[in-house]
Order: structure tokens, then sequence, then C-alpha cells
């Protein structure tokens, strides 16, 4: 989180204040900041200061966004002055991330840690589905939290998408999805996720239905969640458990999770993504990068 910050503050610097500032991005970033500050453990870094037991970020955000909406109104562009303004505000705030932990007795920087770990993040891949982008290519995935337009997102139909995700899951592995969770059929207090039929009936989710409500902004990237299990059920439909850190999903019996209907990720899951070895089939249907 604190170099997500750091490198977002380095674009809008870098395209004049034209660059998105939110407090969230997509799940991509975090692996592109782990492959380029590298990783530490929960225990070296906890990111509270000042007797904090959990993480508010409204404060640090007000603080970050006012510095370089300040910067935009005078212009001054200077990338070494803004960044080491950002950093004081984020040490302030999270407190300085180490330059080296120490290992079973051996003091590591992050990326050595990293390293260590054996976590490669070019090992994870990222699918969309959009009649937008010829499918079978990478594109896009236009949305505010791909802030620096990333166009490594996989877009396949609807069917493929649908199937590629279920077919990681019976591997064992699990599934990080970005889904829009400001919806009528999104109840905490009953940890379910499904589409009503004053929606639109389950035979009408298709390609089509799925496009008009991303391009009409009906269907908005609002959260991230993390898919961990499933059950394959003919009638209404496979279900997947999806572990969730917002506050809704501790309204109910079971807190922390939800389950959501297959209607739901088909029509309201906008991108999963997953380790490469649990979709081969569709990977190999992507032209090789030359």
């Amino acid at each position: 989180v604190y170099w997500e910050y750091v490198e977002k503050a380095r674009r809008f610097v870098r395209e004049k204040g034209e660059s998105f500032l939110g407090q969230g991005s997509e799940p991509n970033s975090a692996l592109a900041r782990v492959k380029q500050y590298g990783i530490v453990r929960e225990a070296d870094y906890p990111g509270l200061v000042d007797g904090r037991t959990a993480h508010d970020h409204d404060a640090l955000f007000r603080e970050y966004r006012e510095f370089l909406r300040d910067i935009a109104a005078r212009k001054a562009w200077d990338e070494t002055y803004a960044i080491a303004g950002i950093r004081a505000i984020l040490d302030k705030h999270l407190g300085r991330p180490p330059a080296r932990i120490d290992v079973d007795g051996r003091s590591l920087t992050p990326l050595e840690y990293l390293e260590a770990l054996g976590l490669v993040p070019d090992d994870y891949v990222a699918f969309i589905s959009f009649m937008s982008l010829p499918f079978y290519t990478l594109g896009e995935f236009r949305v505010p939290d791909n802030w620096w337009h990333s166009r490594d997102y996989h877009n396949l139909p609807l069917y493929e998408f649908s199937l590629a995700l279920l077919r990681a899951l019976r591997r064992g592995f699990t599934a990080t999805l970005a889904v829009d969770f400001s919806e009528p059929g999104y109840s905490g207090l009953n940890d379910l996720a499904m589409v009503p039929t004053f929606d639109i009936p389950s035979p009408y989710i298709d390609q089509s239905s799925r496009e008009y409500r991303f391009t009409n902004g009906a269907s908005t990237d609002d959260h991230a969640v993390h898919c961990v299990g499933y059950l394959e059920s003919a009638e209404p439909g496979n279900w997947f458990l999806i572990k969730d850190s917002w506050e809704n999903a501790w309204w109910g019996r079971h807190e922390g999770y939800f389950f959501y209907q297959d209607d739901f990720i088909r029509l309201k899951c906008l991108m999963f993504m997953c380790h490469k070895d649990a979709v081969k089939e569709v990977l190999d249907k992507f032209p090789a990068a030359e």
C-alpha cells in the first residue's frame, strides 16, 4: 500500500495531473509493487502507528490528495520534491517501511526476501470479458482503479471467462475477483450475492446484457474479493465461497465470507486474477508475445 501510493503520486506528477487519484487499485498493481519493491511480513511492517489497531486511510488520503492537488494548482511538477512530500505523509500515517528484515538470523532486503520465498509476480494473470475488445487478445480494463492503464488483461468470451474461473478452483487454486457489490442482490445479513429476477432473469444473462450494464454504468468496479472455494450444482447453479474484507461481510452468520451465485459471477464479476498454472488451456489460445 505504501509503495502503491508512491507510484500513484509519481504518475500523477509525470502526467501533469492527468492521472486518477483514489484509495483503490486493481489487484495486479499489488503484484507490480511486490516485483518492484519486494515483500515483508506483517510483523515486520504492520503499517499501524500511534497505538492504532486497525486501518483507516481516510485521513491519510485527504492529506495525500490535498498535497498533490496543491502541486497541480501551482504546476510544481518537480518529481523529487513531490515524492519526498508524499513519503513524509505516508511515514506519518503508516510508518516507514523497513530497508532490511531479519529472517532466521539472516538480514535480507524486501527484494531478497521475495526471492527467498519463491513468489514470482509474473506468474499471475488477469482476465476480463468485454465486447469492446477482440476476444483472445490483451487489452485495458477500463476502470478508474486501473490508474496506470494496464493493458495486461486477457479478454475472453463470457462462457470461457466463467469456465476458466471454475477450472482454476477445481484445480485447487484461488482467485482474486473485481466485483460490483453495490447491488440489491448483495446481502451481508444473508451472506449472499445473487441477481434478483427483477433485475434480469438468469436465462437472459449473456455477453450483451453484461456489456450493457458496464457501458451504462450500472456495473461498476467497486471492490476486490478473494474466491477460495466452490460448489458445483445443477440447480440453481454453481456457488462460490468468497473471502471479503468489507464491513458488510461481518453482518451475517459467516463472518468475513459471502456465497456468490453463478449468475452474480457472470453478470457482476468484471475481472479475475489467478496463477497461470490454473488456466493453461485458456492462455494457449492467446497469441504468444513477440
